[in-house]
């Protein structure tokens, strides 16, 4: 384990906390169940979690991960064309191969469990990220805030609604929370005596195998570190380049074997999302967005007590990593809420601090300083403060997860149930591509069909998608003149509309709709989903 310098005033701190008594190893032995008991009920809340999110979110969560280990578990899936310009990495699908064919093994890979499984087993990834969040905030603020951190942690409508989904965002923010509890220079002076900061290295390396973009954070982190150690040449030298080089190494060579040639992806991403703005051709924001409304929204009503623990905690070096990712991606054209996920944690600890300050002021208002058992009576502003938290978060989390646009995930649910019975052939989407999940959750090996939105070389060439937008009924028309009519077609019913007469004279009918949404989001209203069979 790696030591700083001390002084000698630290020294004999620490000499005389040092473990030598039955009654210190009592305490470790308490300190470890306690963990434990943390762990187990972060386990089964992000379970239960996972269980009830059954909405569409973001089509990465479906098509960069589980389709792509399903493609290698099974032999048939689709890859996008990311897969096709190597600018993703396998490491990420790899993590749900063995779960594909664990389920394949134990003839488990039903629809229900081939649509849960994953992100169940990301609800295990996410507990763990729970638990070194709360361990992190324990070592700078004590148990007091690392328990009100863990609340509202749980409690965030947003960490609710995508940190059990199967997006590489969350495991990223998983990857984040454990780095970030190993790195020295981002503890106080008195409690990194058995931190360990190849640890940190070696887990953040992984973070920015899964996600190139993850650089961002630890360049902060990692200029601090630069800044502050005494041995920085061991550091520069000894531990990031042999680090680096080793994860960067191996993840070489994994993509190496399921590519079948040489491919950098890192470079390769960075020149597509950074050199070439090719993230551009999905939507751009102005640079406020996240300030205004994207991480905004995220921190929902934990916002007041976020920016008051930022003023009063005086953890410059979180606030500091907060402001500089935030603006960072300020500075791309193309935004979107996931991709700060792994800082909202950083956010929420410092709502954790204001809680505990709420609760009582003595054990929040120095480090390290625990909960005054003078005090046991939750004062009056306590209870507000959760009332108030937990009835502006808990609706929202719910109907995010429960409702709002889960017509994709339920007409693939019942496809895949039709098709365990034979009644489908193939099927065609007639909607903006990857608005549902794939192969991954039908696990039938069907012909189908999805409208192509391969970003085009030249800029304003509309692909496929949307052309289909422009003008459904002469898209349709054109199209069954070069291919065969499928048993089924999918498509949102602000687009059946136009194309019911049509589907009609093709000899289609309404087989079943599915609810979708109350509000439109990017396009015009999409209520709910319709799909077609063919008589």
């Amino acid at each position: 384990m790696r030591r700083r310098h001390n002084s000698n005033k630290d020294a004999d701190k620490q000499e005389s906390k040092a473990p030598t008594s039955s009654k210190s190893g009592s305490e470790h032995s308490s300190f470890c169940c306690s963990h434990k008991r943390i762990f187990a009920l972060c386990l089964a809340f992000r379970m239960v979690n996972s269980v009830l999110v059954q909405s569409y979110f973001n089509p990465d969560e479906h098509w960069q991960g589980p389709e792509v280990a399903h493609r290698v578990a099974f032999g048939y899936g689709h890859l996008t064309w990311e897969w096709k310009q190597g600018i993703r990495s396998y490491l990420h699908p790899m993590f749900f191969i063995p779960l594909y064919w664990l389920l394949a093994v134990l003839h488990l890979d039903n629809p229900w469990l081939m649509m849960r499984a994953p992100r169940l087993l990301q609800s295990v990834f996410s507990a763990v990220g729970d638990l070194y969040l709360y361990k992190l905030s324990a070592v700078l603020y004590g148990d007091s805030v690392a328990k009100w951190t863990l609340f509202s942690q749980l409690s965030n409508w947003f960490m609710f609604y995508c940190f059990s989904r199967t997006l590489s965002n969350s495991l990223e923010t998983v990857l984040t929370l454990v780095s970030l509890y190993f790195w020295p220079c981002m503890r106080s002076s008195n409690n990194y005596s058995f931190v360990s900061r190849k640890w940190g290295l070696a887990v953040a390396a992984v973070a920015c195998a899964i996600r190139p973009t993850s650089a961002i954070t630890w360049l902060y982190v990692g200029l601090i570190e630069l800044f502050n150690a005494h041995d920085r040449f061991k550091f520069i030298f000894l531990e990031v380049a042999p680090i680096g080089i080793l994860v960067l190494g191996l993840t070489c060579l994994l993509d190496r074997f399921m590519y079948g040639t040489w491919v950098l992806v890192p470079l390769n991403f960075l020149k597509f999302n950074f050199l070439s703005s090719g993230g551009d051709y999905y939507g751009t924001h102005k640079w406020h967005w996240y300030f205004t409304q994207g991480f905004t929204v995220m921190i929902f009503s934990y916002l007041p007590f976020c920016i008051a623990g930022i003023i009063y905690s005086k953890q410059w070096k979180f606030s500091g990593l907060l402001a500089w990712v935030l603006g960072f991606y300020s500075l791309l054209g193309h935004k979107e809420f996931r991709f700060v996920l792994p800082v909202l944690p950083i956010a929420l600890m410092f709502s954790g601090y204001s809680l505990a300050a709420i609760e009582d002021p003595g054990s929040a208002r120095y480090k390290g300083k625990e909960s005054s058992k003078e005090n046991t009576r939750c004062p009056p502003k306590m209870g507000v403060a959760i009332l108030f938290l937990l009835a502006t978060n808990i609706p929202m989390a719910l109907y995010m997860s429960l409702v709002h646009q889960r017509g994709p995930e339920d007409v693939m649910n019942h496809l895949a149930r039709e098709a365990l019975h034979g009644k489908v052939k193939n099927i065609l989407f007639l909607m903006p591509c990857h608005s549902t999940p794939y192969y991954s959750m039908l696990h039938h090996n069907l012909p189908m069909q999805f409208l192509d939105c391969t970003p085009s070389e030249e800029k304003g060439v509309p692909d496929e998608s949307d052309r289909f937008l422009m003008d459904p009924v002469s898209f349709v028309s054109e199209y069954v003149k070069n291919m065969s009519m499928p048993s089924h077609i999918v498509l949102f019913d602000s687009e059946e509309q136009k194309l019911k007469n049509l589907l009609i004279s093709f000899d289609y009918r309404e087989e079943k709709r599915f609810f979708h949404a109350h509000f439109k989001v990017d396009r015009d209203l999409q209520a709910s989903i319709v799909l077609y069979v063919r008589r």
